[in-house]
């Protein structure tokens, strides 16, 4: 049986921080890990690949076609299966990924056979069984079914991480970067989150307490690394003194020469300095930080686990040691002008390599959902709205068109004179920097729009 596993074109939005967020796929390399001794597979990263999608089916001519999902590629994600189903009825159309977990009830169309809730290796291995063997699929966990009307078995479950085939993706490898950093391939140590944030998504999906993967399974995940550069996506890698020991003594035995970029909270920093400080003797090179905010009352409302100050004392210390820091921050929809301009202030005191930000997102699986709905300005369903850079929530101390107004100043100000230039352009070449600010060209049309929409309205 010929398998074809698809990661969707990126939404054509303006271009943004998120540009520079390019990663392998490597949920469809996991599945492509458990199936490769059974079946043909291969992967099609249409992010990568400028083949049409209707030409790789007529060339590739596979069974089953599997796409993953993220919030706003719903839309996009039911335009490749109803084309899949167009050119060729008989070929079994799945779906997984992050917005499958979320909310399954998106993908349930009549050109979806089968919506992956969450995956491991026992539920695909049973799936695809049962597929091969052209049968009445019967009810499987994790698995919801068309031809069962999408019945769900009701055990929980979350994806399960499998060592990725990253040779699956060989061709595409090139293309692949982390803020700047490229080739970067990606992986994880563990999952869930004891920090709980109250905006956050990742904690609820994974759990509320780190669940670590087997240290044996972290090196081998090291060891068949190909690119100098790794992107660590824990929650809070730094937060496990020990565990970041207890690599840093795999790393010096096995003399392995990697550059580390992982995500961590300012509580993790400043209770792990000296470990901080062995992980930048053995590659750490960027820390992805969340400050947040500028404002004490909102890091309580949003459940941060550190303070104004804490933010301060660990940029002062990543300062001294070297790291380079991509700071972000959430803007609150209940910020007046004075707000905004003391953030722009507390940026520059911070002096962060990368500033990125964005409005609070209340997204629909989130408590802050109910506490804003009758605030909303977009529809539930609107999916590609659903991104970290829109404005979904109506502002209280001023009209929308002076939120819009300051957003863009903000927005340029960072862009303009507190993300470092020189810093950016080593990082990424002119090419991609001019990319960047013609998102921030693109951006500023966008929101003229909506404030002249929203002035007549």
């Amino acid at each position: 049986m010929r398998v074809l596993l698809v990661r969707p074109p990126r939404i054509k939005k303006a271009i943004a921080l998120g540009e520079f967020m390019y990663s392998e796929p490597i949920g469809l390399e996991m599945v492509y890990k458990v199936l490769e001794d059974k079946y043909e597979v291969e992967i099609f990263d249409m992010m990568a690949d400028n083949m049409p999608l209707d030409e790789k089916i007529r060339a590739y001519k596979p069974q089953v076609i599997a796409i993953t999902s993220l919030c706003i590629d719903v839309i996009k994600v039911l335009s490749i299966s109803r084309q899949i189903k167009e050119l060729n009825n008989s070929i079994v159309t799945i779906v997984g990924g992050t917005q499958a977990y979320l909310n399954p009830g998106a993908f349930m169309d009549s050109s979806m056979d089968h919506i992956m809730k969450y995956s491991n290796e026992k539920n695909l291995l049973k799936l695809y069984g049962e597929i091969e063997k052209v049968c009445e699929i019967p009810l499987i966990d994790g698995v919801l079914s068309k031809s069962r009307n999408y019945e769900d078995s009701k055990v929980p479950g979350v994806n399960e991480y499998i060592l990725p085939n990253r040779k699956s993706t060989q061709k595409y490898r090139h293309n692949y970067s982390y803020f700047g950093y490229k080739p970067t391939a990606i992986m994880g140590t563990s999952r869930g989150c004891a920090k709980t944030c109250r905006f956050c998504l990742r904690w609820r999906i994974e759990g509320h307490a780190e669940e670590y993967f087997p240290m044996d399974m972290v090196k081998e995940d090291i060891r068949n690394i190909k690119e100098d550069y790794v992107m660590v996506f824990d929650n809070d890698f730094l937060h496990n003194s020990e565990r970041i020991n207890e690599i840093c003594n795999f790393l010096e035995d096995e003399k392995i020469n990697k550059k580390f970029i992982c995500y961590a909270s300012v509580h993790s920093i400043l209770e792990n300095k000296e470990t901080v400080k062995r992980f930048k003797d053995n590659g750490l090179v960027a820390l992805l930080v969340g400050y947040e905010t500028f404002k004490s009352d909102e890091l309580e409302y949003y459940e941060k686990k550190s303070t104004i100050d804490d933010n301060l004392e660990a940029s002062r210390f990543l300062k001294s040691i070297n790291v380079d820091v991509w700071a972000s921050f959430m803007v609150h929809p209940d910020w007046t002008k004075e707000d905004f301009k003391g953030f722009r202030q507390y940026i520059k005191l911070l002096s962060p390599q990368v500033s990125s930000f964005s409005p609070l997102t209340p997204f629909p699986n989130l408590p802050l959902y109910k506490e804003y709905e009758d605030r909303l300005l977009v529809k539930k369903d609107d999916y590609e709205s659903w991104s970290f850079g829109q404005i979904t929530i109506r502002p209280s101390n001023m009209s929308l068109s002076s939120y819009y107004l300051e957003t863009l100043k903000t927005n340029f100000y960072i862009n303009l004179f507190t993300n470092n230039v020189f810093y950016m352009v080593k990082k990424f070449g002119i090419g991609r920097v001019i990319r960047l600010s013609q998102g921030s060209f693109n951006l500023l049309i966008k929101y003229l729009k909506l404030m002249a929409k929203n002035s007549k309205s």
